[in-house]
């Protein structure tokens, strides 16, 4: 039996004023898939996960995640949708420099209202999962960038989302440390089903996908 895929994109449109930043894009990505987003700066490519990603709405077209038309949905449900679906990683970690790696990794489920103690024991089995359990009394100052992503990944991990998102994750990082976020998030990909949709201008990234599509001018290119 073909299940349905977790993300359909319908004709999707967007403009900022006057300015079309996206046109009639379509697209699907299956469960448990890996896909980059390619394209060059501005050309729309961070528009369109902010949009699959439910922090955007489109001007026209449809969004389907999980099977469900998320285009019309109300601010209280693509909340809820975003806490419990999607996980997301950006390019500047986006990490509260007050709180530690492990409060850091357990802040999303303290805004689901999990007990305190309950939301920092799964923090610690996101932070073993990607190697710095060792660093969770740590404040972000105190970690080099690799360890700042790898905290903002756990961070990503721990509400247990089926869709993990990624906003050019080693924009910020030299060659070694981007190799291995870009291994550490595969490996997540294969071993735990979790659909990877990933933006980036790098080619080499790109290759390490499944799929690849281009995002040029607005429109969506399938390579």
């Amino acid at each position: 039996m073909i299940q349905d895929p977790i993300i359909a994109l319908h004709g999707i449109g967007r403009r900022f004023g006057g300015q079309r930043i996206l046109h009639n894009a379509s697209f699907t990505l299956a469960r448990g898939a890996s896909c980059a987003l390619l394209g060059a700066s501005g050309s729309g490519k961070s528009t369109l996960l902010n949009i699959i990603g439910l922090l955007d709405r489109a001007c026209e077209g449809k969004v389907y995640l999980d099977g469900r038309d998320m285009s019309t949905a109300d601010a209280d449900s693509r909340a809820i949708t975003r806490n419990h679906l999607l996980g997301f990683v950006f390019q500047s970690f986006n990490l509260l420099p007050r709180l530690c790696a492990l409060d850091n990794v357990a802040l999303p489920l303290s805004y689901r209202g999990v007990p305190r103690a309950a939301a920092r024991e799964a923090a610690r089995v996101r932070l073993h999962s990607v190697g710095l359990l060792h660093k969770a009394s740590s404040l972000p100052a105190d970690l080099s960038g690799g360890q700042r992503q790898r905290v903002a990944i756990a961070r990503a991990l721990v509400t247990q989302p089926r869709i993990l998102l990624a906003d050019e994750p080693t924009g910020n990082l030299d060659g070694e440390a981007a190799q291995a976020v870009v291994e550490l998030l595969l490996a997540l990909n294969r071993e735990q089903g979790m659909t990877l949709l990933l933006v980036t201008h790098d080619e080499r990234i790109a290759a390490c996908m499944q799929r690849r599509v281009r995002v040029r001018e607005g429109a969506l290119e399938h390579v």
